[in-house]
């Protein structure tokens, strides 16, 4: 019998790219969207549902019918910087996690769970960090992911269900939202900002980013898994310099621009241990976000 898998979410960067790995496999899947019209329609092993998640009823009646085997929970909603709705998010991202979730659970007891969440949750900023790492409160959007994990592994204990918190650090790829860091940068050195590009070649940023695909092919082991975790880091396990990755890409693609990179130190990051997940799902990451970004700027600079 055929899986039934639902992805909330599901047409931002790490559901195209799960669609993509998802066909190779003979599954029900159902994406769930909220506002981004699907440009995937004409693959017809895909059932895309224009859902709000704060309609607890219909939800209800919609996993009662579908009886999910798993269910990706990749939706959330960041505030910007500088917006204050804590109302509007908190319904957003808590209230939303948790229809999602007992709809999920009333439907098949026997259903998987996959919350996920940020590398932004660990108390510490610097250094090397794993599953058992303490976790810190720093902004609401930290509060909402902490609060809506909690909640989850309440009920977890307390039903015996099968739940788990991917922690997901920095990823990026050809189909990431514009308003992060990476696109606008690409969006700099084609429109040669040189203003903006120095101020962040100032800023000397380092950080442990992955591939997108490197995340999502977790993610997707995770998925099929017959193993249980808590909580699972998928990362790249190193760090990288920002400026290093323009200078690849400038190089990469022959760009005329003058930047003035000066002599940059290397800055601690935060890094993530991701020794569980190569030792319990058999997962290596790959690929490398240099890559990454050189693609997104080959998609963009066409």
């Amino acid at each position: 019998m055929k899986k039934n898998i639902i992805i909330t979410g599901g047409l931002g960067q790490n559901g195209q790219i799960l669609i993509n790995l998802l066909k190779k496999r003979k599954i029900n899947l159902t994406i769930f969207y909220r506002n981004k019209k699907p440009q995937l329609q004409e693959n017809s092993k895909v059932n895309f549902i224009k859902e709000n998640l704060l309609t607890k009823k219909k939800l209800d009646v919609f996993f009662s019918k579908k009886k999910p085997d798993v269910v990706l929970h990749l939706a959330a909603n960041n505030p910007a910087i500088g917006e204050n709705n804590y109302n509007k998010y908190f319904k957003e991202n808590i209230l939303a996690t948790k229809n999602i979730f007992y709809s999920t659970y009333k439907s098949n007891k026997k259903a998987k769970f996959i919350f996920c969440s940020s590398s932004q949750i660990f108390k510490k900023k610097r250094g090397i960090v794993n599953e058992k790492s303490k976790i810190f409160i720093s902004s609401n959007y930290t509060k909402f992911r902490i609060k809506s994990d909690s909640i989850m592994i309440k009920y977890k204990k307390k039903e015996k269900i099968k739940y788990t918190n991917a922690i997901l650090f920095n990823h990026d790829s050809k189909f990431r939202n514009t308003k992060f860091l990476f696109p606008r940068i690409v969006n700099g050195l084609i429109n040669k900002q040189h203003l903006f590009l120095n101020n962040i070649i100032k800023e000397n940023i380092y950080a442990d980013f992955s591939h997108a695909e490197d995340i999502c092919n977790g993610l997707y082991k995770i998925m099929f898994s017959t193993k249980n975790f808590d909580k699972i880091i998928l990362s790249s396990g190193k760090c990288s310099s920002v400026n290093d990755i323009i200078k690849y890409i400038v190089f990469k693609n022959k760009i005329k621009i003058n930047l003035n990179f000066g002599n940059s130190k290397f800055k601690k990051s935060l890094i993530g241990d991701n020794h569980l997940a190569r030792k319990e799902l058999n997962w290596y990451p790959k690929n490398n976000i240099y890559n990454a970004v050189n693609d997104l700027y080959k998609s963009k600079n066409t």
